[in-house]
């Protein structure tokens, strides 16, 4: 692997773990095209994802404190109903996966998160606020009135309340039916940021707490994966990692941070419906090329 490859790794790595077009499909695909091993491909994407945490902490550091700081408030125990899906997945799948990040399936994946993020078009929230959303968003406005009516704790408490919407605004059966969309992007293709935002947009959840939600979701998901791919990497006999030159690698988690925290922050202040559609268009346009260049062409497959 050269700089040039690194470079470009890193790059994709950390646009599309945050934008919903799938980083795994994207990587099968790129290793594929740089014809890079699959045992150095699969050592050097698992180290890519130092860079993406570190991208992910910083962004959503404030937010992460506070969970910190109330480590066994509702936010915790959200997010762990919704890692809880994606590990009985893993559990599950055990082997198939090495199998299905071959690349076989990719092209069916990538038309897949096409569909899921067209699906959320049909969805018009500021119309269709359902009866539960109204009476949640009751109860924080009457809290934040009783809250500014303590002149002692004002300033704390504004802070408090504007923290704790987000946990407010999303219920443990939602952040279940997230976590059952981040358990199906456990497969190369399929985008998890797509996909949890998909299902908490049909949740009702306002778009920005969307995204937020789905990013500290994918703390546990990242790091959790980052885990399990080094255990099987230094369980295994693969002298993979010890052929990655240290500069090459340094060269890729950085690419992969920059990008990554480019992406977070575009998907947290500027994602739009139309943003949506755009992102669906591009992988259905690369899930069909896939498919043509594995089933006729065979030009990268």
């Amino acid at each position: 692997m050269n700089f040039f490859e690194a470079l470009i790794l890193g790059l994709i790595q950390g646009i599309t773990e945050f934008i919903p077009v799938s980083s795994s499909g994207h990587l099968t695909l790129f290793g594929k095209v740089f014809d890079v091993d699959s045992s150095i491909m699969l050592s050097f994407t698992t180290l890519l994802h130092v860079g993406t945490l570190i991208a992910v902490f910083i962004v959503m550091r404030k937010d992460i404190k506070k969970i910190l700081l109330d480590i066994f408030g509702k936010m915790t125990w959200l997010i762990i109903i919704a890692t809880i899906p994606a590990v009985i997945a893993a559990v599950l799948l055990g082997d198939l996966l090495d199998k299905l990040f071959a690349g076989g399936s990719l092209g069916f994946s990538f038309l897949m998160t096409g569909l899921i993020l067209l699906s959320t078009l049909m969805i018009k929230q500021d119309k269709s606020i359902d009866k539960s959303k109204l009476v949640r968003a009751a109860a924080i406005q009457n809290e934040e009135q009783n809250t500014v009516q303590e002149p002692d704790r004002t300033s704390v408490d504004k802070t408090e309340t504007t923290s704790n919407s987000l946990a407010k605004e999303i219920s443990y059966k939602e952040a279940l039916i997230a976590g059952l969309g981040q358990a199906v992007a456990i497969l190369p293709g399929i985008s998890r940021s797509g996909s949890t935002l998909a299902t908490l947009l049909f949740c009702k959840i306002d778009r920005k707490k969307a995204v937020r939600f789905s990013f500290l979701m994918s703390i546990p998901a990242i790091a959790g994966g980052f885990l399990l791919d080094i255990i099987k990497m230094l369980g295994g006999e693969s002298t993979a990692l010890t052929q990655i030159d240290p500069f090459i690698l340094i060269v890729g988690i950085a690419a992969a941070f920059f990008s990554g925290w480019l992406a977070m922050n575009y998907m947290l202040k500027k994602l739009t419906s139309k943003g949506l559609l755009t992102f669906a268009i591009y992988v259905i346009v690369l899930g069909l090329l896939v498919l043509i260049d594995q089933n006729w062409l065979h030009l990268v497959f």
